[in-house]
């Protein structure tokens, strides 16, 4: 099969400059919108398809800017005969390397003849294709596959208009699963013939009256139309072709009736089987029309289970079940990054391939929050709430996604952190003060970008709230444990004080002083915090944080205020 070895496209819509080694098998490329995931297929699309006729605009140049003209290069490997013809493509061929992914302008022993095939739009806006090598352009000979070549080579492309391949069009995949072909022309002249009468005895009566007075002002100005002018199908409208033969179910419904899902689903079934043509596929968000389960056989039957590769497939998506079934070498990420496109596969390091299964929204995201537990997550999903009640944007509308690290040691939450931050996310981490990082990892972490957000030391989440929230907050939640817990809260706060305080204790004080000492502060972090803690649970933390923390958080301390400010303003910059 024809496999795309190397892509290079510049100043394409919004990309200014991208190179990539694509795969053999799936490449499911992911990021956040205005990504350029869709721009990819199109460059492809556009360098590789069999079309007479594409049309340029200025838009589709990078910035508008038509002084750097639009060029798209495709590296082909694993070519069929044809194109590894001495005679035809001799001088064209270079050498290719697999495993080093270096390109050479001449072929050699060990390496793979391949064909560089490229677009290049000016600022005439006409597109010009080739296929070139050193050699080539040094004898000032340029050509561009055949058209038989590359109705050969053409993608198939999967996307929301299913028309063309349900009928036996010329391309389309049903004209590619055998040689047979449906030779109707007779019978269709005579029932474009037998229409043209039955239309006719129907519209004579139906248009008597408009019949009547053409045929009258015919005579009376000598234009010759017989005794009754007649209302029959124009012949010349009765187009039967190739296209006019389509696919039905038994009771003849035509399945280009069938929902977008279900069409898309057939079509890369069928592209499975085609016994010509190219075996590259263009699938543009994978979920359009289609239930969980179905998202899962449409990867299948594009191959993504398959051990030998035997198409080569481009595919964008937004779906966290896309991603829970793809591996992460099927799984590419692409980003901006200034002047360039990041794009890189997610890969099968642990860290990643877990996160993966756990979190696929977070490799959805413009920005990733790696929590050191799961008190972290509940505390900020509670925020988001909160804010989304007063009206205020949420962190996930603005491209942010948690990531629970498990809790235990804070290097866990850095090496995960890291392991996106290759990928070129935006990465924090939010922890706790009470065990401190490897210095190392967190200034690695610190020095490609990323943002910390860390409680007072010696602190922990728990022990912060309770230093710095208002009494009265603390109370509510000393209460809302009460609720959850019951006689565990007594049961912890004796354990911390050594058995010289209680819950009762606790709300006697509040009566007395309307204030907390720092010690009794301090037992309340530390009670929260025992063996099934109060705020252990994602659910329990949310809760508490949404309808008694967050209403109260203008009233904390500085320094706690001014933590959760910094990352609604991190998070707030990713969308600039």
């Amino acid at each position: 099969m024809a496999c795309i070895r190397w892509i290079v496209i510049e100043n394409f819509r919004g990309i200014k400059h991208l190179s990539w080694k694509p795969g053999p098998g799936m490449n499911c490329l992911i990021g956040p919108g205005d990504s350029s995931k869709s721009t990819v297929l199109d460059a492809i699309d556009l360098c590789l398809g069999a079309r007479r006729n594409v049309h340029f605009f200025d838009t589709d140049f990078h910035g508008m800017d038509t002084s750097n003209p639009i060029s798209i290069h495709l590296i082909l490997g694993d070519l069929p005969d044809e194109l590894l013809s001495i005679d035809a493509y001799g001088i064209f061929i270079k050498g290719y390397d697999i495993d080093k992914g270096e390109l050479y302008d001449e072929p050699a022993v060990n390496l793979e003849p391949v064909l560089q095939v490229s677009l290049v739009v000016e600022n005439d806006l006409e597109p010009l294709w080739t296929i070139h090598s050193k050699r080539s352009n040094a004898e000032g000979i340029v050509r561009n596959l055949s058209w038989k070549e590359k109705v050969m080579l053409a993608p198939t492309r999967i996307g929301t208009s299913s028309d063309y391949n349900l009928s036996w069009q010329r391309g389309s995949i049903l004209n590619k699963l055998t040689e047979e072909r449906a030779d109707a022309s007779a019978a269709l002249i005579q029932a474009g013939r037998d229409a043209r009468q039955a239309f006719g005895a129907q519209a004579n009566l139906q248009l008597e009256e408009a019949l009547n007075i053409v045929t009258t002002t015919a005579n009376e100005l000598g234009v010759y139309v017989g005794k009754n002018a007649q209302a029959l199908l124009d012949s010349h409208s009765i187009s039967f072709g190739s296209g006019t033969i389509s696919l039905h179910n038994e009771d003849g419904i035509p399945l280009k009736r069938m929902g977008v899902g279900s069409s898309r689903l057939l079509i890369s079934g069928l592209q499975r089987r085609t016994i010509q043509g190219s075996t590259i596929v263009l699938a543009d968000e994978l979920e359009f029309g289609l239930e969980p389960h179905r998202i899962v056989s449409l990867l299948r039957s594009l191959g993504s289970k398959d051990t030998d590769s035997q198409r080569q497939v481009f595919a964008t998506t937004h779906s966290p079940i896309a991603l829970r079934e793809l591996s992460g070498l099927q799984t590419v990420v692409i980003r901006p990054q200034g002047e360039t496109h990041f794009i890189e596969p997610i890969g099968e390091s642990d860290s990643l391939q877990g996160t993966i299964r756990l979190f696929p929204e977070a490799f959805l995201a413009k920005s990733v929050i790696v929590c050191e537990g799961a008190t972290e997550v509940g505390f900020l999903r509670g925020l988001d709430l909160y804010r989304a009640d007063k009206g205020e944007l949420s962190l996930t509308a603005l491209g942010a996604s948690l990531v629970n690290a498990g809790g235990g040691h804070p290097d866990k939450s850095y090496e995960r952190a890291i392991a996106f931050q290759k990928l070129g996310y935006r990465v924090m981490v939010v922890r706790d003060a009470d065990i401190q990082p490897d210095t190392a990892l967190e200034a690695s972490f610190n020095q490609q970008g990323g943002m910390v957000i860390h409680w007072q030391p010696p602190f922990f989440l728990e022990q912060e709230l309770f230093n710095s929230l208002p009494a009265s907050t603390c109370i509510d939640l000393l209460n809302f444990a009460i609720q959850i817990h019951e006689e565990l809260v007594d049961e912890h706060l004796r354990t911390v004080s050594h058995g010289s305080i209680q819950s009762q204790n606790i709300i006697d004080e509040y009566q007395a002083t309307g204030a907390f000492s720092q010690i009794t502060r301090d037992y309340l972090g530390r009670a929260s915090n025992q063996k099934r803690g109060w705020f252990k649970t994602i659910g329990t933390m949310e809760e508490a944080t949404r309808a008694i923390i967050g209403p109260a958080l203008n009233k904390s301390a500085p320094g706690f205020l001014s933590s959760i400010n910094s990352l609604s303003q991190w998070v707030e910059a990713g969308c600039d």
